[in-house]
């Protein structure tokens, strides 16, 4: 019962945080009419959108890494070929449709435990990768709000006039797993659950794996973004990394709206809003949906072949 209380109230928080960011653009796209929109992503040169492709498929190959590490872990091993499936369709579905805890973890399930994986090992994976994921974005997020310090628009109503404090608090949580990782040995116990730190190589190689992902991602946003706006890459990636973060923690699907209506608030005075969304939207076409689509072909093929 108190399992599904709480899984009704994230999810009813999430559709609360969906609806409050659709009625936020909303109102600050209300003077601009879908011929803007339309108009704006036919501007953008083809050249950028197949930019936008290949860093997608990059971008996609380096998620692979987060499976072999987890695997690496867990002193198991598994065939690459089959690694890179489920990874591949479990990533795309669970970028796409949010809540990766139960997507990406239900495809791993069903593939791992297919080719004879224990239900213990896969959980350990499932956690292992989901992990790394966060170290990435506390990393690159870390040391640019520290360095580079983006305001905080007011409407968002946190605590900080900058991100500076956010990027402390990443990189001491960083600071804690890496030295947890040299000195702790023995397994923790967490909530009845057994813990072990990887290796310190296998900590810093999650970090390598998983930064590298996020900056590919915002790669891909930069690479469709309007050509006449004056922005450099690293200001944007900050402002990238702390969209897809609020996206991220609200667990609306693939952050949207969340992710939408802080990147408007923040480019809205560099660029018209129009061509701002008309930018969004062909990134989620290139890094979400495509990705999608192909994933989607994949597990329909493997079905037919093995069912």
């Amino acid at each position: 019962m108190l399992k599904k209380l709480r899984l009704n109230f994230s999810t009813l928080f999430g559709l609360s945080l969906l609806v409050l960011s659709l009625w936020a653009i909303a109102n600050e796209l209300r003077e601009y009419n879908y011929r803007d929109i339309l108009n704006s992503l036919t501007t953008i040169p083809k050249s950028r959108l197949n930019w936008a492709i290949w860093l997608t498929a990059l971008g996609y190959l380096v998620m692979i890494g987060y499976d072999i590490l987890g695997f690496s872990y867990i002193n198991r091993s598994l065939a690459w070929n089959k690694i890179a499936l489920s990874n591949f369709i479990s990533s795309a579905l669970s970028n796409t449709i949010g809540f990766a805890l139960l997507t990406g973890s239900a495809i791993r399930y069903r593939f791992y435990a297919n080719w004879g994986v224990s239900a213990v090992a896969i959980a350990q994976v499932i956690a292992f990768t989901n992990f790394t994921f966060w170290l990435g974005m506390f990393v690159v997020a870390g040391f640019l709000f520290l360095i580079n310090p983006l305001k905080i628009p007011t409407q968002i109503h946190l605590p900080f006039a900058t991100v500076r404090p956010i990027g402390v608090i990443f990189l001491l949580l960083v600071a804690t797993y890496l030295i947890g990782s040299i000195f702790i040995k023995q397994p923790l116990i967490i909530r009845g659950r057994e813990f072990r730190f990887p290796s310190f190589k296998i900590s810093l190689a999650q970090i390598a794996i998983s930064s590298f992902d996020w900056i590919l991602a915002a790669a891909v946003f930069y690479a469709v973004l309007p050509a006449n706006m004056s922005l450099s890459y690293l200001d944007f990636l900050g402002i990238y990394l702390l969209a897809m973060f609020a996206g991220v923690v609200s667990n609306v699907p693939g952050g949207l709206g969340v992710f939408e209506t802080i990147i408007l608030l923040i480019l809205s005075s560099k660029v018209s809003a129009a061509a701002i969304l008309a930018s969004m939207l062909a990134y989620r076409g290139v890094y979400y949906f495509l990705p999608l689509l192909v994933a989607a072909g994949l597990l329909g093929l493997y079905e037919i072949k093995f069912r």
